[in-house]
């Protein structure tokens, strides 16, 4: 799962990152951090891991993870090629989500005053900046794409004729200044298809708010209004302030319940943030435990069992046979696998078992 952090310049976009990859890094037992510049492994909190462990003993336990690519800043004009122009474009059409970084604040408390790019401090017009630049990316996407599609389309091929019927439907959407998400599907072969384009803007967003440290919980105004906004369209919105978690990032477990407290925050915005992103792609966690490590994994809402085998390894779902399960629940309950299996909890799925939030599975397989 991975999502790109977009944001206009000064908002508080790379000092948020920094601080979710510093705070990934002190919650793991092993290194998530930056792998690259500018891009960073967090893990899912999930307290279930520490449930199965509690009845499970292994060497290591590996959570879910959120990779997180830090975008470089948008400007206008940056679908004409302003600022960084292409090169953060590539970098966003690779992403799952969009994560946009709103300013809340007009100074923070105590810290220097940084000059917002356009003067004044405004979430909803920030918001309709950076969209109306990924809605003239995608436009451009389209309107280079429509002249080869309609040659395509004369060898009758399937997959052609619903690429052509996708760009001829996205054209006038795009044109009047709607992101492709609104676009509505029915024809699998269209949607495949939309899917295949991997526009900017087909992308689900999760707004986060950075707000002042004097409002952590975002209940001020300009806070307010982007949550209005997110629920307007659809999407998700977390209040964070960039300055609080870049501070809790620095410290051990001890001080950062201390400051959570003094603070009137229940858990780092990491926690919020990660469980905002899972809804808003529709994911849910199963895990593998054994004497060697105890892991949660991510999966689709709607998920069969082959496709959860195969996010563990694809030979596991290429030679799937049949899955054990049981549910976390059923091991807070009974103790152990072995109770487990004799009260009959332990369940044989085949390859059209839909996955449920909190199975923990052993999957067979041949190759």
């Amino acid at each position: 799962m991975e999502a790109g952090i977009v944001g206009l310049p000064n908002v508080g976009k790379s000092t948020l990152f920094n601080a979710l990859t510093a705070a990934g890094a002190l919650a793991a037992n092993y290194p998530f951090a930056t792998i690259e510049p500018n891009v960073g492994v967090v893990p899912i909190p999930d307290p279930r891991l520490k449930l199965i462990n509690g009845h499970i003993e292994t060497q290591k336990i590996i959570p879910a993870a959120l990779r997180l690519v830090d975008i470089a800043g948008i400007v206008r004009g940056a679908s004409e090629g302003e600022g960084l122009g292409n090169k953060f474009l590539s970098h966003i059409r690779e992403v799952d989500a969009i994560v946009q970084v709103v300013r809340c604040f007009e100074q923070q408390s105590g810290g220097d005053d940084v000059t917002h790019v356009d003067g004044s401090i405004d979430p909803i017009r920030d918001i309709e900046t950076i969209q109306t630049e990924l809605i003239l990316a995608d436009l451009q996407t389209v309107e280079n794409a429509l002249p080869k599609a309609e040659r395509a389309v004369k060898a009758r091929d399937p997959m052609d004729i619903a690429r052509l019927s996708v760009l001829k439907k996205l054209l006038p959407i795009l044109t009047e200044g709607k992101p492709a998400r609104v676009l509505e599907l029915e024809d699998p072969a269209e949607v495949k298809a939309l899917r295949m384009m991997t526009l900017i803007t087909s992308k689900k967003v999760l707004y986060v708010a950075n707000v002042d440290d004097t409002d952590p919980n975002g209940e001020g105004p300009l806070a307010s209004r982007v949550r209005e906004h997110a629920e307007a369209e659809g999407m998700e919105m977390v209040p964070i302030c960039a300055k609080i978690e870049s501070e809790l990032s620095e410290l051990d477990d001890e001080d950062r319940a201390e400051m959570l407290a003094d603070m009137g925050m229940d858990e780092p915005a990491l926690a919020k943030l990660a469980r905002s992103a899972y809804r808003l792609l529709d994911q849910q966690s199963f895990y593998t435990a054994g004497p060697q490590e105890i892991r949660a994994w991510t999966v689709r809402v709607g998920s069969k069992a082959p496709q959860a085998a195969g996010v563990i390894h694809t030979d596991f779902e290429k030679g799937f046979i049949r899955a054990e399960v049981y549910s976390v629940s059923d091991l807070d309950e009974l103790g152990s696998e072995k109770a487990i299996k004799e009260a009959g909890r332990l369940r044989v799925e085949g390859k059209d078992y839909v996955m449920r939030d909190a199975d923990v599975c052993h999957f067979l397989f041949n190759v």
